[in-house]
């Protein structure tokens, strides 16, 4: 799957490629470029053109469209508004098989819990798993995993707390770049399953 997305990407672009880090790298291990001149963008602006809005927990109520600046502020946002969450879609989450991703703050275990719907076959099942106790440590181990055979979607949470390099002070963008990575990582796990 990540093989096939991350190629249909590149064959897209015209003259030249634009690929972050994981891609870039992913693409040279795979021989996906073919002599292909690649423009390596920084993470930082990995979401400059998602779509952002906020919503209310309780209600799901939009609360507003954000731009790319509301990504620069400290994840405690969340811990100060507790009752919203974040919903950011954006084309680099498709290539790993994601529509979108929300963000909250957890009421009752305070730490920041990652919503979204993963792509994948149910026969993934148990390499998906297997990539979420490996790779979630510590208080932020805790996963839900759930398949939906009608829409075709695993409906994964899991706290941003078990990334290996969360830390308190992340900015809401370097926290989905870790989320990003995670996934990343986790499509490539299951390429030869």
């Amino acid at each position: 799957m990540l093989k096939n997305q991350v190629e249909k990407y590149i064959t897209m672009q015209k003259d030249c490629v634009e690929l972050h880090n994981e891609e870039k790298e992913y693409a040279e291990r795979q021989g996906l470029l073919h002599g292909v001149e690649v423009k390596g963008l920084e993470s930082d602006a990995r979401f400059a053109d998602a779509y952002v809005e906020r919503g209310d927990k309780e209600t799901e109520e939009f609360l507003g469209e954000e731009s790319f600046g509301f990504l620069n502020q400290p994840i405690a946002y969340f811990k100060e508004r507790k009752n919203e969450f974040m919903y950011l879609e954006s084309k680099w989450f498709d290539l790993v098989g994601v529509d979108a991703v929300s963000l909250e703050k957890d009421d009752v275990f305070g730490t920041y819990d990652v919503m979204l719907g993963l792509k994948l076959q149910k026969k993934y099942e148990s390499g998906i798993k297997k990539y979420l106790e490996e790779n979630l440590n510590g208080e932020g181990s805790r996963y839900d995993l759930l398949f939906d055979g009608n829409e075709g979607v695993w409906s994964l949470n899991f706290a941003l707390n078990g990334l290996e390099s969360y830390r308190e002070d992340l900015l809401i963008r370097d926290a989905y770049n870790l989320v990003y990575g995670f996934l990343f990582r986790l499509a490539e796990s299951l390429e030869n399953k």
